[in-house]
């Protein structure tokens, strides 16, 4: 789509923020207006629409297509999206780990041991970790305070938080960059360490290395968009 406006504006308005096109505000897909509850993330925004030139590309405006999603797909189905990403938690990467090579398992304990103690300490769940890729399932009482923990968020984080568990495979790192425990880079080394490991012993083919950095753009992205809803 060619770019069709000149001046790209923030409004405040009933419940929010719009960004306004020469003076029209933004809908979504679905033809509904763009409200953003948090003015930084609605400069931001804004900022993406204006960096647009000669023709619009969506994919390089990842906080509007959150938003968007939040919007569109989790307010109108809330109860799916919370059902989704707590299902994360069945099958947690951090609690499946390698027996051999010891290297690799010791990696893997050194990262992932303290999210599994902080997931302990936040939200008192015992999380089982096991060695091997057989399906083990956690406790029922572990499960549901994950849950409850995943439907206590707006629809505005959840868009986001969908994107985290989805890269990292990872219910526990999701929620533990969410609450600043971890950062961008850490949870998303985290949730590619098993990658990473391969990578420095065998080396890696350019389309992998993009595939991953296209992946690590999406998890900044999404840790930007849960930043700036926490901004003033």
């Amino acid at each position: 789509m060619k770019r069709f406006y000149k001046q790209v504006s923030v409004a405040p308005t009933e419940g929010g923020f719009q960004i306004h096109l020469d003076g029209r505000p933004v809908r979504t897909p679905s033809k509904a207006v763009l409200v953003v509850p948090a003015g930084a993330l609605a400069e931001a925004m804004a900022a993406e629409w204006d960096a647009q030139t000669d023709t619009i590309d969506p994919a390089a405006m990842p906080l509007t297509r959150h938003a968007n999603t939040a919007i569109d797909r989790v307010s109108p189905q809330r109860a799916a999206v919370v059902g989704e990403i707590s299902r994360y938690g069945e099958n947690d990467l951090i609690c499946y780990r390698a027996e051999w090579p010891t290297d690799l398992a010791e990696r893997q304990a050194r990262t992932w041991n303290p999210l599994v103690d902080w997931a302990r300490r936040r939200y008192d769940v015992n999380l089982t970790v096991t060695a091997g890729i057989m399906h083990r399932r956690q406790g029922e009482d572990a499960l549901q305070r994950l849950a409850r923990a995943v439907d206590s968020l707006s629809d505005w984080e959840l868009a986001p938080l969908h994107t985290l568990t989805t890269i990292t495979g990872s219910l526990v790192i999701a929620l533990a960059l969410r609450e600043g425990e971890i950062s961008p880079e850490a949870a998303f080394e985290a949730g590619q360490l098993d990658e990473l490991y391969q990578v420095e012993k065998w080396g890696e083919d350019s389309l992998a290395q993009k595939a991953r950095e296209s992946r690590r753009a999406d998890l900044l992205a999404a840790a930007r968009f849960l930043a700036l809803l926490r901004a003033a």
